[in-house]
C-alpha cells in the first residue's frame, strides 16, 4: 500500500483530505507542523509528501529544503499544497525541492493523477 505523507496544520483541511486518500487505497501518515513533518519522513520514509507551505513551527519552504538534503528522505517526491496560487509561489516550491504544486481547495482527481504520476517515475 503508498504511504503518503500529509502535513498538514489545519484540522478540518486534514481530517478530509486524509479520510479522502484513505478511501482511495492510500494509507496516509499525519504531520502537524513542518518540524514533526521532517521527522517523520525521516523515520517513516512515506513514498510521496504532500506539504502545506504555511505552517507553524517551521514552514513547508524550510522541511521541504530539510527533506531533500537528507540522503535518507532526498528521493520521496514532494507535492506542495497551499493557498498561495500565485505563479511566484510555484517557482518558490520548486525552488525549495518540490516535485510538484497544486492550490488549495485540492481539486482530488487532479491531486490523484499528479501523485500517480510521481510514484511512476
Amino acid at each position: 500500500m503508498t504511504r503518503i505523507l500529509l502535513v498538514e496544520d489545519n484540522e478540518m483541511n486534514r481530517d478530509m483530505l486524509s479520510r479522502r486518500l484513505s478511501r482511495r487505497g492510500f494509507d496516509v501518515l499525519i504531520a502537524e507542523n513542518g518540524k514533526a513533518g521532517v521527522e517523520l519522513a525521516t523515520s517513516e520514509k512515506p513514498d510521496l509528501i504532500l506539504m502545506d507551505m504555511s505552517l507553524p513551527v517551521m514552514d513547508g519552504w524550510e522541511a521541504t529544503r530539510r527533506i531533500k538534503a537528507n540522503p535518507v528522505t532526498s528521493g520521496i517526491p514532494v507535492i506542495a499544497l497551499t493557498a498561495h496560487a500565485m505563479a511566484s509561489d510555484r517557482d518558490m516550491a520548486l525552488e525549495a525541492g518540490c516535485d510538484d504544486y497544486d492550490s488549495k481547495p485540492v481539486d482530488l482527481p487532479q491531486l490523484v493523477r499528479k501523485i500517480e504520476q510521481l510514484l511512476a517515475t
